[in-house]
């Protein structure tokens, strides 16, 4: 009777931990890199060029890291004072706010569109391939965090969709 228990137990257990798990996320060499757009005609420019080097706006960038945070404060502000009067959607409206201002700094502090257009050659059409292209292509590379982080800065979007992405392709590897 004790053996069956233990049995029993030990098969909760199993069956608890394998559903706390969650969704896993696979290593790069397990996922396969969408294929980018080899020129600047996508919506979403590339950090990295066709050679595997940092492309020229992301320089720039890095220092726009600072000129987003301002933007997000200022919109962490002004979605305060809106929550006063309206609990819920101003909140929402200020981060709406911080991101528009943070991008624009962003975009400002690298050089405008026209340089990041101009010193990319691969780029997506979507935010999702470009998230998983990162990944499974330069995940590796020493200045990962900060091609991410600069691109993160020109798309505030990716702060949202990067990590979910990774997770989607994962599940549809079967991870």
């Amino acid at each position: 009777m004790t053996t069956i228990k233990l049995s029993f137990v030990a098969f909760i257990a199993l069956l608890l931990s394998a559903c706390a798990m969650g969704p896993q996320l696979a290593q790069p060499y397990q996922l396969t890199a969408p294929p980018p757009i080899e020129s600047n005609g996508g919506q979403f420019m590339s950090p990295y060029t066709s050679d595997g080097v940092l492309a020229e706006w992301v320089n720039n960038a890095r220092n726009a890291e600072m000129g987003a945070a301002i933007g997000g404060m200022a919109g962490a502000y002004a979605g305060q004072k809106l929550a006063e009067n309206i609990p819920f959607f101003g909140g929402l409206i200020g981060q709406e706010i911080g991101n528009t201002v943070g991008r624009e700094i962003a975009l400002e502090a690298a050089g405008g569109e026209e340089v990041i257009r101009g010193t990319s050659d691969i780029s997506f059409n979507s935010l999702e391939e470009l998230s998983v292209w990162m990944y499974v292509t330069h995940s590796a590379h020493p200045h990962y965090q900060d091609a991410l982080e600069s691109a993160m800065a020109i798309y505030p979007e990716l702060k949202t969709v990067y990590t979910q992405a990774l997770y989607a392709a994962s599940a549809r590897s079967g991870y």
